[in-house]
């Protein structure tokens, strides 16, 4: 499902479709750090993921807000998103973490040992491997 990434709809149909990406953070150090989450997408393109309140996402985030996402490992088509991840709190943290236990029913993102992250898209690609070449579309959020 390739789609123009300036098309926020279109981004939340795909995000939600897929349901889960890679988030890379960035240590103090400057090290980059991966890992496989899942991730809900609100219908204005912010995205939403828990993670435990002591796990490297969160350590990273709270050091430096960069944030880089890819979803869309099974198919010809994946997005890449460079944004800006925050760890929200108090009625924030309520409203994103209903968000996401929305649309992963029976998830912890509101227990006490999880932090509710919060992803600003700045930057989004589509790679379509479906085309021949492999289609590549960007756009500035």
């Amino acid at each position: 499902m390739a789609f123009d990434p300036s098309d926020v709809p279109a981004f939340v149909a795909f995000v939600r479709s897929e349901a889960q990406g890679v988030v890379a953070t960035v240590t103090p150090s400057g090290a980059p750090e991966a890992a496989l989450v899942g991730i809900a997408a609100l219908d204005d393109g912010t995205l939403v993921f828990d993670t435990l309140v002591g796990s490297r996402k969160a350590e990273n985030l709270r050091h430096d807000h960069r944030i880089a996402v890819v979803i869309g490992t099974d198919g010809s088509v994946s997005v890449q998103i460079d944004g800006f991840g925050t760890i929200v709190h108090g009625t924030l943290r309520e409203e994103y973490g209903g968000a996401y236990n929305a649309q992963f029913p029976g998830s912890r993102a509101l227990d006490a040992e999880f932090a509710v992250v919060v992803v600003r898209p700045a930057w989004v690609r589509v790679y379509d491997a479906s085309a021949s070449p492999a289609k590549v579309t960007e756009a500035r959020w």
